[in-house]
């Protein structure tokens, strides 16, 4: 097969992954990598953390946790597809595109923000009062999709939730897969293989990354290598935001001044610039499992967060991703 040929294929599984994404996403009945990946981390840990008394131990199969996994999911999804590539080379671009859109959640993350602001948008529609049972049934519905404690949140906290998931897995769960996607798309890994390792490595944070106990020093490893991973992403998909907002300089200068108060070399930096985007402002007091954390606040708060913000701010992921997609399609053309 020439290079054109090479090439034509490496867009046209990106292009396919990624309407495949668009129109399906992650149906819930479906199996997926990443339940796998769970699976796999939960028994890991739930021995190391039985058997293993030290800390220095912990640390060290934390190490060897993060290395088996990332590789692991990276070979074996390069293993499938070249399986099915043996068997049918039409099996094979089938596997590579299937395996590749799972590690997008734009469809996902879409549904989980329209999914909580249903009971809200449809208890006003002509601002009457949000009733006591749309109220319960929003706090239920964003409990299956954020750690914080969701039973008395109000209504401009729902939102404040709902947004700052939004901006930080618009590139945890969406431009990071996607980048890594592009740049396996440039060697002969190609695309799904490097992007399921990322995924991986963003499984592993979510899990164990966590600096309180049980997982301090079990995550510790899983959680500075997946900081390290999403930082070039992270930074990109903040100049990206910057670019589409039509007022560069001002979003990163809030950037500037107010991520940096985020513990988190990333998440800070992604919904600051969301924040600044769309004129809103994010962070303050959050509950987890009743201890309360105050998060630095991000952002001037021009208006206030409300589901046709929340939309605005699913517009511009859906914007990155197509700015990226294309420039990566086009780039591998030329390359």
């Amino acid at each position: 097969m020439g290079e054109w040929g090479e090439s034509g294929i490496a867009a046209f599984i990106l292009i396919a992954a990624a309407t495949l994404d668009f129109l399906i996403g992650d149906p819930w009945s479906w199996p997926h990598p990443v339940q796998v990946m769970g699976w796999g981390i939960h028994h890991y840990s739930t021995l190391a953390l039985k058997y293993i008394p030290s800390p220095l131990g912990l640390r060290l199969a934390g190490v060897g946790l993060a290395i088996a996994l990332i590789g692991l999911s990276g070979i074996t999804g390069w293993g499938a597809i070249a399986l099915m590539t043996h068997l049918h080379p039409l099996l094979g671009l089938g596997m590579h595109i299937v395996l590749l859109a799972a590690c997008f959640a734009g469809r996902s993350l879409r549904d989980a923000a329209t999914d909580v602001l249903a009971p809200l948008t449809l208890a006003h529609p002509t601002d009457q009062p949000i009733t006591a049972n749309h109220l319960a049934e929003a706090r239920t519905r964003l409990s299956r999709y954020v750690g914080r404690d969701t039973q008395a949140l109000d209504p401009p906290e729902i939102l404040r939730a709902i947004l700052e998931t939004v901006g930080e897995n618009g590139v945890d769960g969406i431009m990071g897969p996607l980048f890594y996607a592009l740049v396996g798309a440039m060697t002969p890994l190609g695309s799904a293989p490097v992007a399921l390792a990322y995924k991986a490595a963003s499984t592993l944070d979510s899990m164990v990354g966590y600096k309180e106990p049980p997982y301090t020093d079990l995550g510790w490893c899983s959680a500075k290598l997946e900081d390290l991973l999403t930082w070039v992403p992270c930074r990109l998909t903040v100049l990206t935001l910057a670019l589409l907002s039509g007022r560069p300089l001002h979003v990163l200068r809030l950037c500037r001044r107010d991520a940096a108060a985020d513990p988190s070399p990333n998440s800070g930096w992604s919904e600051c610039a969301y924040a600044a985007s769309l004129g809103v402002q994010v962070g303050g007091t959050n509950t987890y499992k009743g201890v309360v954390k105050h998060k630095p606040l991000m952002g001037e708060g021009d208006r206030p967060i409300t589901a046709s913000v929340i939309y605005q701010g699913l517009r511009l992921n859906r914007a990155c991703f197509l700015i990226w997609l294309g420039l990566g399609v086009t780039i591998r053309f030329i390359a």
